[in-house]
């Protein structure tokens, strides 16, 4: 996936700035970003803090690294299970 060069603070603080009355248009003028980039952050991002954001990316990671433990685990079951059917 595509890193963007906009950090997920900086987002924030973009969005805080329409919550704030400044025109979207103008914010992604500024900025060098769509619209619909825009939107698609606030979908994501709407209403969260900085401190909201780093806790999101804990979680994700958190998250990774529990599907690569699930995965592992059930390849050595499985391989467990080929091996005691061989016997």
């Amino acid at each position: 996936m595509r890193k963007s060069k906009f950090s997920e603070s900086t987002i924030v603080s973009l969005l805080k700035e329409a919550e704030a009355g400044r025109k979207v248009a103008d914010i992604c003028r500024e900025h060098g970003i769509s619209n619909a980039t825009f939107y698609q952050w606030r979908s994501k991002y709407g209403g969260m803090e900085a401190s909201d954001i780093k806790r999101l990316k804990e979680l994700q990671e958190e998250n990774e690294k529990l599907k690569r433990m699930y995965a592992d685990m059930a390849l050595e079951n499985r391989a467990i299970k080929d091996l005691l059917g061989k016997l």
